[in-house]
């Protein structure tokens, strides 16, 4: 195909996505043109329209790396050059957020939702051809059926680009990944594209405070969103949070949303920009059953109790105004909190360990508040946290446990997929020398042996129990990061806390 077949068929598509109007078109193919430094261009006529943007772009990107306008030819390049030719085709965020409200106030709050969604995904904002290059799974357990993705969808740095970020002149500006300033940003080898990201503006508490929503790049589950202040401001959990996810999921009824923790090992990647993560889909934690009620002596109205979970979660139930002040009397009994006996230290001197991952939802017309108690104290035995994963599960999950795996799903690294599929034979051959001589396999060595000691593994049970016993590692870590056990001690220990409230 030429290359104007190519413009054609990425305009194809951009029609077929309603991106652009039939009266867009030669305004649409002059941009593209500009960009891919043409003077000239033919008509295709009809061309077949491409199924997704990557098949529309990918030809296109192949064209210009072979006439040097991508150089180096590297992921980052293109994904810098393909965003830049998607900008033509992405509305102002005037029109963008002019065209959300009209969708809210005329067909509720999903249909808005639903197109922005669409729009992500179609302008490749939302690379859906990487996404799907993760390897996904439900992993039963005690505690209900854990979400597992081994990430596949960050492409690794090539050395080029590592080398060409080096170069890049530091700025300031976007101060991060999450500042409102990335909209419509060029980006650099340093700090990607995001000419295709669009924001909807809210005003959650009608205090001239301004929120941001958008979807994630990377999504790990169904509609997953960011909610970004307008405020290059450090994450902090206080009532002002609990007001604005209970704000949140009034105006969206139909998505949950949480923040992760604010201080460092239970908290996310980004600490240095408020903000909380959304969407639609139900986790684990959210079907988990209450497993103890109790009763809040100064919120009567709130009915509270600890969900049957593998950390420590009070649920409370209620209005949007109780709600918001029993959690925040939760939060501040909490960040005091001590009890040696359980290990829980609120303080050392003057740092403080105690904090809460708080998740919102709608339980039809009442709301409901998750908050999972965290304390990210280290010691000689476990100073990456002692409520964190330990390092017997580290070849499987060494990361945090931040507000998605908290909820139930594992975000997992890449090296898993290689390592299994190396494992698998090993295991069915029952070769433990080969498992710890291989650089890659031996971390997984003394996990082999315990396998090998629970099951028989053949060609065709071997990838299943891998699945299962990933799934139930997950869970393991999970049961490391609750600061009280699933024991009659942890569960006594609990109870002395929820005596305090």
């Amino acid at each position: 195909m030429s290359i104007y077949q190519h413009i054609d068929r990425l305009v194809a598509y951009a029609l077929a996505h309603q991106l652009i109007e039939a009266q867009d078109k030669i305004w649409a193919v002059n941009q593209l043109l500009a960009i891919l430094q043409l003077t000239d261009y033919t008509p295709s006529g009809k061309v077949k329209t491409p199924k997704s943007a990557a098949e529309a772009l990918t030809p296109i990107c192949d064209w210009a790396a072979a006439q040097g306008l991508i150089n180096p030819d590297t992921i980052t390049q293109r994904d810098l050059f393909d965003t830049k030719l998607m900008n033509v085709f992405t509305a102002r965020p005037s029109e963008v957020n002019a065209e959300f409200a009209v969708l809210y106030q005329t067909q509720g709050p999903q249909a808005a939702t639903d197109k922005f969604y669409h729009d992500a995904r179609a302008l490749n904002y939302i690379r859906t051809d990487r996404v799907a290059k993760n390897v996904v799974w439900k992993s039963p357990c005690e505690y209900g059926d854990l979400d597992i993705t081994i990430n596949m969808s960050k492409p690794e740095k090539d050395p080029k680009d590592i080398a060409a970020a080096l170069q890049v002149q530091k700025s300031g500006y976007p101060q991060c990944l999450l500042c409102k300033e990335n909209e419509g940003y060029g980006g650099n080898a340093a700090h990607p594209a995001r000419q295709n990201l669009r924001l909807i503006e809210l005003d959650l508490l009608k205090d001239g405070q301004k929120w941001y929503l958008q979807y994630s790049p990377y999504v790990y589950y169904n509609e997953h969103s960011i909610l970004l202040s307008g405020r290059h401001e450090p994450m902090k959990i206080s009532k002002k949070t609990f007001e604005r996810l209970l704000a949140f999921v009034d105006i969206l009824p139909h998505y949950f949303i949480g923040s992760n923790a604010d201080l460092p090992i239970v908290g996310g990647s980004i600490l240095t920009h408020d903000h909380f993560q959304a969407g639609r889909y139900s986790f684990a934690m959210e079907k988990a059953p209450a497993e103890t009620k109790f009763k809040i002596k100064k919120f009567p109205k709130v009915k509270a109790a600890v969900v049957r979970w593998p950390m420590s979660v009070i649920r409370l139930n209620g209005t949007q105004k109780d709600l918001a002040a029993a959690a925040d009397y939760v939060l501040k009994k909490w960040r005091n909190y001590s009890d040696p006996q359980a290990g829980i230290v609120a303080f050392t001197k003057s740092t403080p360990h105690n904090t809460i991952t708080p998740i919102a939802r709608r339980r039809g017309k009442t709301f409901e508040l998750d908050l999972v108690l965290r304390n990210n104290r280290t010691d000689a035995t476990f100073p990456q946290g002692i409520f964190h994963p330990h390092p017997e599960i580290h070849h499987i999950k060494r990361e945090n446990i931040g507000l998605i795996e908290v909820m139930g799903l594992a975000v997992l690294p890449a090296r898993l997929t290689a390592e299994m599929k190396a494992l698998a034979p090993l295991l069915i051959a029952k070769n433990v020398k080969a498992i710890y001589k291989d650089e890659m396999l031996q971390k997984h060595a003394p996990w082999a042996e315990i396998l090998l000691q629970k099951y028989r593994f053949t060609a065709k049970n071997t990838t299943a129990i891998l699945k299962k016993e990933i799934g139930l590692a997950f869970a393991t870590a999970l049961e490391h990061a609750g600061v009280y056990k699933r024991t009659p001690e942890g569960k006594e220990a609990f109870a002395r806390f929820i005596a305090k409230l």
